[in-house]
């Protein structure tokens, strides 16, 4: 698999990561087993880059990472965890904690459930509202010299915070939602991270499977599926942007791909359209969508797919807002730019 280079100061990852959080939560029932299965695939394809969170299935999911890591090279990996979400006992999130002694704590948690002496990228999962963020990159850059933590990113953070952020030490990475039907950082955030040499780990590059060809109108029916009380995914929001997917199956169609993998490349092709690389993470669960995610590596979108997928996917496109209203309130990547 080719490679990429994290911004100017960070590791050398696979053209695409995996995100592991859907095999332990969010997207309905998970298998255990598949997960793990689905993890050794993607090793065994050239994907180096791992990502999850010490919150995903209240740390659930970097057991599972673990058991999955226990014989395989430590030393050819990145794995990046995102901190600092709060949730109680019945899995409900309470909130941010980015205090630097919150950040030890966590820290050391996450060390011992993975296995591991160090962790590659390390990054709030949100800005903490109470914490200056120069506080919270401060003491991730304690645990830099310290050697536990190799290098510093970001999630969902707008262009005013990446700048206070990187003026404290160098960010390598922000990760944040990109995709055909997600293209709010095209306001401003892919210029700032562009200027200060900061890669893009692009998440939800199907839109948490919306636009993969996959979902249906009865998808999401088994188990606890968070997709379903999301707006994009409800009542007309999702007639509406269902029928882009068929827009997208057109074009999918004429390269000889299927739409998730047209979607992935897209995302893709900004980077290196731009001269900036932007590594997706894909979120695929099994086996088989990891093997159809794969085949986007494979693909070259010619300057007219491009343009087709321009004209069919406009800013601002998709119906409905990508979060509930609640979760809209925390990110601070909507918040307008004063400089």
């Amino acid at each position: 698999m080719e490679q990429r280079k994290l911004g100017s100061t960070g590791p050398i990852v696979s053209a695409i990561g995996l995100g592991c959080m859907g095999m332990s939560e969010v997207y309905g029932p998970a298998d255990r087993g598949e997960g793990i299965a689905t993890i050794h695939a993607a090793l065994d394809a050239g994907i180096t880059l791992l990502d999850t969170g010490d919150f995903y299935a209240m740390g659930h999911n970097e057991m599972l990472v673990r058991e999955a890591l226990k014989d395989r090279s430590r030393d050819r990996l990145q794995i990046s965890v995102k901190f600092g979400a709060l949730r109680g006992p019945a899995g409900e999130f309470a909130g941010m904690d980015c205090r630097p002694a919150a950040i030890r704590n966590f820290l050391a948690y996450s060390l011992q459930r993975l296995g591991t002496d160090y962790i590659d990228i390390y990054r709030p999962a949100r800005l903490d509202p109470n914490v200056p963020i120069e506080e919270t990159i401060g003491g991730i850059a304690e645990m830099v010299k310290t050697g536990y933590v190799r290098h510093i990113g970001l999630s969902e953070v707008g262009s005013d915070t990446i700048r206070r952020a990187h003026a404290v030490h160098p960010i390598v990475d922000l990760q944040i939602e990109y995709s055909l039907v997600a293209r709010g950082i095209e306001r401003d955030i892919l210029k700032t991270c562009r200027e200060l040499g900061i890669g893009i780990t692009a998440y939800g590059v199907l839109s948490r499977g919306l636009i993969s060809g996959h979902w249906t109108k009865d998808s999401g029916k088994v188990g606890k599926d968070y997709r379903l009380m999301t707006p994009r995914f409800q009542g007309a929001n999702l007639d509406a942007n269902l029928a882009l997917v068929d827009s997208l199956r057109t074009i999918a169609t004429d390269v000889g791909a299927t739409p998730a993998q047209v979607a992935i490349a897209w995302v893709a092709a900004q980077g290196q359209e731009r001269g900036q690389e932007i590594v997706p993470l894909v979120g695929a669960r099994t086996r088989n969508r990891l093997t159809e995610a794969l085949g986007a590596t494979k693909m070259r979108l010619t300057p007219a797919h491009l343009a087709a997928l321009a004209k069919a996917f406009p800013p601002d496109v998709a119906s409905g807002t990508r979060y509930a209203a609640e979760q809209m309130a925390h990110l601070d990547s909507e918040k307008p730019a004063t400089t």
